[in-house]
Parts: C-alpha cells; sequence; structure tokens
C-alpha cells in the first residue's frame, strides 16, 4: 500500500527521482542496503508517521544499525525505497515526501 501511495505522489507531483528500487523484484539484504546507504549523505526511515533522520555525513551507524532501519521483518529492504539526489528515503509519509522532495 505505501509503494502505491509513493507513487501516486511522485506523479501527482511531477517528481523525477534518480532510483527507484523495487524491493520486491530485486532482494535487498544488509549488505545491498548497506551499500545503497553508502551512496548518500542522509537517511529518512518512514514507518506510519514516525520519521527517522540520519545525517550520515556526521553519524555513522554501524551495519547492525542501519540494518534494523533499513530491514523488514523479511530481511529485505523496506518499501518504497526511493533515493533523490544524496537523499535515502525508506518507506512513505507525505508530509517528509513534501519536505525532503521539494527541495
Amino acid at each position: 500500500m505505501s509503494c502505491t501511495r509513493a507513487q501516486e505522489f511522485l506523479e501527482r507531483k511531477k517528481i523525477d527521482t534518480v532510483e527507484q528500487v523495487n524491493a520486491k523484484q530485486t532482494k535487498f539484504g544488509l549488505d545491498e542496503a548497506v551499500e545503497l546507504a553508502s551512496k548518500v549523505k542522509e537517511l529518512y526511515v518512514l514507518k506510519g508517521t514516525k520519521v527517522v533522520h540520519v545525517d550520515l555525513k556526521k553519524e555513522k551507524p554501524s551495519r547492525e544499525e542501519l540494518g534494523k532501519l533499513l530491514l523488514g521483518p523479511t530481511g529485505n529492504l523496506r518499501a518504497p525505497t526511493i533515493i533523490q539526489g544524496d537523499t535515502l528515503l525508506v518507506g512513505f509519509n507525505q508530509d517528509t515526501y513534501e519536505k525532503v522532495l521539494h527541495k
């Protein structure tokens, strides 16, 4: 459901993302998720109304900490996952998408 809402939001706002990861088609485990996070400077993890922001330039979370943020209960990357510029968004929260993707 959150993937559909995220895609609708992106289309409605005409936002082009650099990269979208379809975690249902491509399985991303801990190694792949950590590699994905290494490409960005900011991480937003969105779970309903809860938003966790990590400034990856200043903070250096461990692999295990990143795994807890990025992976779902199946051990795969949570969806939706979007990279735009130096920002990685995992999950969907409309307010955060508005704030982060309209920079």
